[in-house]
């Protein structure tokens, strides 16, 4: 029995070691990555062992099944937690007859834009959301004139 809490302990630990692992590949500098992947990769030994340990391969499957789940969704609730948020340019073309009706409900919702119009039929709108309920409003409202628009991400210079 001690053997098998051990095994679930261990298996927890490498699924967050991995997601962690795997995040800091992605959104850290080279060296900050190839330590914790260094890391990783030497706790994975002792994993190593403990799965080729002597129980029922079905209990292995269903320990790594609800490790896997319970580990990554405390990592990328943690992360979530943890992102600040951005500053995102929303562009997006509108039909003129709607400008006054995204004008009055973006100054409404206390949106930053401004826009441009006589683009042919369209009217292009650059709006700057710095929360993510800002970026909810934007998008209902977009959605709500058929809007065509893109996302950009502010970028630390």
């Amino acid at each position: 029995m001690t053997f098998l809490i051990t095994f679930i302990i261990l298996s927890i630990v490498n699924v967050v070691f991995s997601t962690v692992r795997s995040i800091t590949t992605i959104k850290s500098s080279k060296t900050i990555a190839s330590l914790i992947s260094g890391g990783y990769f030497a706790f994975y030994n002792i994993m190593l062992i403990y799965t080729v340990a002597n129980f029922p391969m079905w209990e292995k499957c269903l320990i790594t099944f609800i490790c896997n789940v319970v580990g990554v969704w405390i990592v990328k609730f943690i992360e979530e937690r943890m992102t600040k948020d951005k500053l995102w340019k929303v562009e997006a073309s509108i039909l003129n007859g709607y400008n006054e009706d995204v004008i009055i409900m973006l100054t409404k919702a206390e949106i930053p834009f401004n826009y441009i119009e006589g683009i042919g039929k369209y009217t292009i709108f650059n709006v700057f959301c710095s929360t993510q309920e800002q970026s909810t409003a934007v998008k209902e409202i977009l959605k709500a004139y058929r809007a065509k628009y893109f996302v950009s991400e502010s970028k630390t210079l």
